[in-house]
């Protein structure tokens, strides 16, 4: 099943990357990547173990220097700027091995993030704690975070994510190693975050899931993008057929 939503593309790109690389040494993770993100839009970054999807999100959030390109958030340059830079412009973003605080509570997890822009604590706390009742995770506020199940830790790292009030959120594979039950869950609060007006891009492994949710993708093969376009062309694609499928 695919997403044939249209993107409407009349309203300017909110993320612009123009001509981006990055190597390392000698190994050339990425090359010459360039792409606009539009406001309200649902992106998915599809490619093989190794084509460099992390990487280009390192990029994006700062964590990673660019080798060479251009980053342009909403119309200003922000190649080179600090994470928590690019963090309060408005990137906030996931990562695919969970990384909860995990000797603080569920709820204090949560508050690490508004406290990006709110400064009174009980602010903060009940903040994150009406956070959590829109995940389910509301009675778990006062455990640690490491007793929290997979599937628990990954709509905690959303809701970490989130907790910034972004513009745009990057989700490196929130749904790897969920049950199918577990992955639908992770769909629709993924489908709600967009509806909420953030727009997403998400890096995931589960084809059907990528393309049931996000409207374009950008597929990535070695470092190079080789594809851009629906679901439904992806499929169609022979650079993409061969790059999951082998020639």
């Amino acid at each position: 099943m695919y997403n044939d939503k249209s993107v409407s593309n009349e309203k300017p790109p909110v993320l612009v990357l123009k001509g981006i690389s990055k190597t390392f040494g000698g190994l050339e993770a990425l090359s010459d990547i360039s792409a606009s993100v539009y406001e309200g839009e649902i992106l998915g970054l599809l490619g093989p173990n190794g084509s460099g999807k992390t990487t280009l999100f390192n990029c994006i959030t700062g964590v990673t220097p660019l080798t060479s390109g251009k980053i342009i958030l909403d119309g200003i340059d922000i190649t080179g700027m600090k994470s928590w830079e690019i963090a309060r412009r408005g990137i906030s973003r996931s990562y695919q091995i969970t990384q909860p605080f995990s000797n603080m509570s569920v709820r204090q997890n949560v508050m690490v993030g508004a406290f990006n822009r709110i400064r009174d604590y009980a602010e903060a706390e009940e903040y994150a704690f009406q956070r959590l009742r829109l995940f389910g995770l509301a009675e778990k506020s006062v455990v640690l975070a490491k007793h929290l199940n997979l599937g628990e830790r990954k709509k905690l790292e959303i809701a970490k994510s989130l907790s910034t009030e972004p513009k745009i959120l990057l989700l490196d594979e929130v749904m790897a190693g969920l049950t199918q039950a577990e992955a639908m869950e992770i769909s629709e609060i993924v489908r709600e975050t967009n509806r909420s007006g953030i727009t997403v891009i998400m890096i995931e492994h589960n084809v059907d899931t990528i393309m049931s949710v996000c409207e374009r993708l950008i597929v990535l093969n070695f470092g190079k993008k080789i594809m851009e376009g629906t679901p439904r062309e992806a499929v169609l694609n022979e650079q993409v057929i061969e790059a999951y499928l082998g020639s």
